[in-house]
């Protein structure tokens, strides 16, 4: 039987080296991806500093205790921005409400750090569907080159008499 040569030798260690070595490489970015926390906070619009908004927000001795909000408007979860369901409570057409509700969410998506052609998903809820044809007219164009998926339903009533509600999710 013939001894293997030095050369040999060193080879195999060599390689025996490198694959440990990136076994241990990997399972130390396996280990670092799977410690990332995600943390789930909500973005708060900047609130008015007019004199007259801070006196109506000062406490009062007599104050009872607000109970917590039932939702949050903005929620933001790792790179991932979460829009409630914005709606126009106002008298007006569906194209007025539509060009509402789109001007408040990428209002909202601007204060997360995020954007129009950044959104991924988007739900129109529609009072009549009768309207999807004249709220499209208005939709069209405004999320950049690549528009989002899309769900249109036609819902029983929106809350403040809107014609349109919408939501969104996007990416930071």
């Amino acid at each position: 039987m013939k001894s293997p040569s030095r050369r040999s030798f060193f080879k195999s260690v060599t390689a025996a080296t490198v694959a440990a070595s990136s076994a241990g490489t990997l399972a130390s970015e396996a280990k670092a991806q799977g410690t990332v926390q995600w943390e789930k906070k909500a973005i708060h619009k900047a609130a008015s500093t007019s004199p007259a908004a801070q006196i109506a927000a000062a406490p009062s001795a007599a104050a009872t205790p607000t109970p917590p909000p039932l939702f949050n408007s903005i929620v933001a979860f790792g790179s991932l921005v979460f829009i409630a369901g914005i709606g126009a409570h106002f008298d007006g057409t569906i194209e007025e409400h539509t060009k509402h509700v789109l001007d408040e969410l990428e209002r909202n998506l601007i204060l997360a750090g995020s954007s129009m052609d950044r959104v991924l998903k988007v739900n129109v809820y529609l009072s009549d569907l009768k309207n999807y044809a004249k709220m499209n007219s208005v939709y069209a164009g405004r999320w950049g080159s690549v528009p989002p998926v899309r769900t249109t339903v036609a819902v029983a009533g929106l809350p403040g008499d809107s014609l349109v509600e919408i939501d969104c999710i996007s990416s930071v």
